[in-house]
């Protein structure tokens, strides 16, 4: 591998969903063989492990932990779901602190026959309760806004003009913003909000894949990087004329490639990385 390949991928994360079969360990040990500069961990990989170690596997393996992956999910009916909830992104927020990640990505939450507002009201109240201990902790809230087709049950936070409000309200060092291209290519606005966002400092990462036409499922169809309509490379340089200046994290989630050999589909995701984005 050349040099300017590893230069390359320097700038570029995996996270652990996109390569879903495959172990945490063997997924550190593959990235890193590959070039790749960085992992984004999901919390459902490191079940049943030792953070510690994995922390110091990922250091070993030369790689540095982009963010974890997730928390949110702010928006139920009664108060003890509710507490459950704060508890369950107390305990991400730790776990990111020990792993050393910089931040947790927040899926906001949304609940069926809840009025958008509503949902709102409860993700903001729920950050503001775990703000201090993300802030004691020294780990950034990382607002990621979903489209709007997951407004129903996933997140009620589907421009990046809403998630810029919501950060904006709570003006901390440690509440930011998740950019992923297959939420919100689609924004008219989007270079506008980006540049917002960067201007505010709440740029705090940026996520890749693209959109397949026709999906034939608008949660685990997503596209591999040129295989559909998102125009990647110009995002890119408006998130990086804000002023961002992270790592290009690949989210994939793909039943189609899981059931592939994840060998082949690393390899898949590198050529794609390096000419499309």
């Amino acid at each position: 591998m050349s040099a300017k390949t590893i230069e390359d991928l320097s700038k570029c994360a995996v996270h652990t969903i996109t390569t879903k079969p495959w172990a945490i360990e063997t997924a550190i040990d593959q990235y890193a063989k590959a070039g790749f500069g960085g992992i984004t961990v999901w919390r459902d990989a490191m079940k049943g492990r030792d953070i510690d170690l994995v922390r110091q596997h990922i250091k070993d393996a030369g790689l540095k932990t982009a963010a974890l992956v997730r928390g949110g999910f702010f928006c139920y009916g009664n108060p003890e779901d509710r507490m459950k909830a704060f508890a369950d992104n107390r305990l991400a927020i730790r776990e990111a602190e020990t792993l050393g990640a910089p931040m947790v990505v927040l899926v906001c939450g949304a609940r069926p026959g809840q009025s958008l507002e509503e949902s709102r009201k409860q993700i903001r109240e729920g950050i503001e309760t775990v703000l201090p201990h993300a802030e004691a902790s020294g780990v950034t809230l990382a607002i990621e806004p979903l489209h709007p087709m997951y407004a129903d049950d996933r997140s009620a936070i589907n421009t990046l003009r809403s998630a810029n409000e919501l950060a904006e309200y709570f003006n901390s060092d440690y509440v930011g913003i998740a950019v992923d291209v297959y939420h919100l290519w689609w924004d008219p606005d989007l270079e506008k909000e980006i540049k917002r966002c960067g201007k505010k400092g709440n740029l705090s990462a940026f996520h890749v894949c693209d959109w397949r036409t026709p999906t034939e499922d608008l949660l685990l169809d997503r596209g591999l990087m040129g295989e559909g309509c998102i125009d990647i490379p110009t995002i890119r340089g408006w998130v990086e004329a804000a002023g961002f200046d992270g790592f290009n994290e690949v989210e994939i989630f793909s039943k189609r490639r899981w059931e592939s050999d994840q060998s082949e589909w690393l390899n898949d995701i590198k050529a794609a990385y390096l000419k499309h984005v």
